[in-house]
């Protein structure tokens, strides 16, 4: 069991759980908020990051990029805990899981859902996999910023409320979703700069330099405040703290990314994503308690 508990990565799951989350907020500050289809969001997009953690195992072992006793967490189909078929297996079992679910939403969306779900599983599959991994060309943090930022949040909300009239509230908080998303991308390359090198896999952290991913993760998080700060001040003043409580905690997290290396990156990684998904937990919050304010 422990294997597969490595294999989902479960330290990145807050970032799927986190634009759920934050779509679910922009549902209730609109006061629509549907239970069954923010579970099935919830769900699908669990389930397509661990079919994208699962494929991005799978891929990198049959490239040779992953090699035993590396720095990053342990790889189970690497080490030989996990045979590299098992692995397929799981891939392609999970993102069928993610498809059936993704089916149900039609109960609650329009046909062009399916194109969505399909460009969706394709991403999981292509950020490792195919002639163009978009994970070894300096792509994948802009995808994470769309498939973990903008999609998540903006359909989640679209589908409680069965219409794009919240998108003026949903968009922009999708965007510092992603932003501080990709963060957590950052932390992984940033750690693995030297293997990845050795391998041509040519990261954003690879093109540009640690030097310059550190500045990028420092001025994605204060970015993604200042992009979100002026829709929350204009619906309360006091949601003004949320962005607060976020970029003391991203400051401190990224003092230890500069400062550190290898095996000690690792927890970094881990923090990156609960600082989203402790933004994203109070924003929800703060919408439920204060939705009669808005």
């Amino acid at each position: 069991m422990q294997k597969w508990i490595e294999a989902i990565r479960v330290r990145t799951l807050p970032v799927s759980i986190s634009g759920v989350v934050a779509g679910v907020a922009c549902a209730i500050i609109q006061g629509e908020f549907s239970l069954i289809p923010a579970l099935q969001c919830l769900l699908f997009a669990t389930l397509a990051q661990i079919a994208s953690n699962f494929g991005n195992e799978y891929y990198d072992y049959k490239k040779g990029v992953d090699h035993k006793g590396r720095e990053g967490f342990r790889r189970g189909v690497t080490e030989g805990d996990i045979t590299p078929q098992t692995m397929r297996y799981a891939t392609f079992g999970a993102l069928s899981a993610a498809a059936a679910v993704g089916c149900t939403m039609l109960l609650y969306g329009s046909w062009w859902l399916i194109p969505v779900g399909i460009c969706i599983a394709l991403f999981a599959l292509a950020y490792s996999a195919g002639p163009y991994p978009l994970s070894h060309y300096g792509l994948g943090d802009i995808a994470v910023v769309i498939f973990f930022g903008i999609v998540p949040v903006t359909f989640t909300c679209y589908l409680q409320q069965g219409s794009w009239e919240g998108l003026y509230i949903s968009l922009p908080i999708s965007v510092s979703i992603g932003l501080m998303s990709a963060n957590v991308l950052i932390v992984n390359n940033y750690r693995d700069y030297e293997s990845d090198k050795a391998v041509n896999k040519r990261t954003t952290v690879v093109l540009f330099g640690r030097k310059a991913m550190g500045l990028c993760y420092l001025l994605s998080g204060i970015i993604a405040m200042a992009i979100i700060l002026p829709l929350l001040y204009s619906l309360s003043p006091y949601s003004s703290i949320i962005p607060a409580i976020y970029i003391i905690l991203h400051i401190i997290s990224w003092r230890k990314l500069v400062t550190r290396s290898g095996k000690a990156l690792n927890p970094i990684l881990g923090e990156t994503a609960k600082n989203l998904f402790i933004f994203t937990i109070l924003l929800l919050l703060w919408a439920y308690f204060f939705k009669e304010q808005l």
